[in-house]
């Protein structure tokens, strides 16, 4: 399943992690195990990634988040979330 993952990292942590120099890793290391169609960066809230991937189960999300939590004390929230020809396909199902 196509899942949206906001990352709103605590400031004083990750400017800790920022200065440390491991921002870089971390985010590289995410990006690694994801494989994201899409990945966005924003100071919305503060620090905040917003990535775009496949699921396979619903087990993975402790995983997913935990090294966020951890590291960067961010508040990890996941949505589903569809692409326009997912969509054409669950308005075609109402027919």
């Amino acid at each position: 399943m196509r899942m949206m993952m906001k990352a709103r990292m605590d400031t004083q942590m990750s400017n800790r992690v920022t200065k440390g120099g491991a921002m870089p890793d971390s985010v590289k290391a995410a990006i690694e195990r994801l494989k994201p169609e899409a990945a966005y960066f924003t100071p919305e809230g503060g620090r905040s990634m917003i990535l775009v991937f496949d699921m396979q189960d619903s087990s993975e999300l402790p995983s997913i988040a935990d090294p966020f939590f951890q590291e960067m004390g961010a508040d990890v929230t996941f949505e589903p979330v569809m692409n326009l020809d997912e969509l054409q396909r669950g308005l075609a199902a109402l027919k």
